[in-house]
């Protein structure tokens, strides 16, 4: 009966486990997702290079106007300046990944150097919350040594399928237009925080309500990766 029990628990944890990997056949293999392929209007908005004093304020207030969620990509050193951001975004429920600690040109740098970017952004991130799991390389740019180093480090590495160019500063009606013209299920879509008299603040209750009136729920990035369904 036991040798029976035994035979019942480990099948139903190796089913778990199968289960698991069906779910998200390609997540840990693939070296960056751009979008998750799924038929569910689900999008997730993510913000770079913050926190920023003047900005990321702006947009929290209109993130929590608007109860949704986002995905923000932080740099080590800006996490220094202003802890209380991060402790912030956590605190109202955002997720933050890691996007280095100085924004460097990854692909420039030896292995050593590029361990010490994570390692460094990772403890400050861990002073308010679980260790990132999600990372974005700067510049979105990365190579088969980047993506070994990075999953190493646990990080399923995220980029974008819709880019605002928000950091140029264009007019508000441009950033707004970018996201609403190009969304479509699953898309992952790219903002940021840490550009001074960025158009993004404003820019943001537009979109969220555009992409609300379009059907569209926006959720964080580990949420979802959990709508993927298909192969790219």
């Amino acid at each position: 009966m036991k040798l029976m029990q035994k035979f019942m628990w480990s099948f139903v944890v190796l089913a778990v486990i199968a289960v698991t990997k069906i779910e998200n056949p390609l997540i840990d293999i693939m070296p960056a997702i751009h979008k998750v392929p799924t038929s569910h209007k689900v999008a997730a908005l993510t913000f770079d290079d913050g926190p920023l004093q003047q900005t990321t304020p702006e947009i929290l207030t209109v993130l929590h106007e608007k109860n949704v969620k986002a995905t923000f990509f932080v740099i080590g050193e800006n996490i220094a300046r202003v802890p209380e951001l991060v402790a912030q975004e956590i605190a109202e429920g955002h997720e933050v990944g890691s996007h280095t600690y100085t924004h460097p040109h990854l692909y420039k740098l030896s292995k050593n150097a590029i361990e010490k970017e994570l390692d460094m952004t990772d403890n400050l991130i861990s002073q308010h919350a679980p260790k990132p799991t999600l990372f974005r390389p700067p510049q979105g740019k990365y190579n088969p040594i980047i993506s070994k180093i990075s999953r190493n480090h646990g990080y399923t590495t995220i980029l974008w399928s819709i880019d605002t160019l928000d950091w140029q500063r264009p007019p508000v009606g441009q950033v707004v237009n970018t996201v609403l013209k190009n969304i479509k299920p699953g898309s992952i879509i790219l903002l940021h925080d840490g550009v001074t008299n960025s158009p993004t603040p404003e820019a943001l209750g537009f979109i969220i309500d555009g992409l609300k009136e379009r059907g569209y729920e926006l959720v964080t990035v580990s949420e979802l990766l959990q709508y993927y369904e298909e192969s790219p």
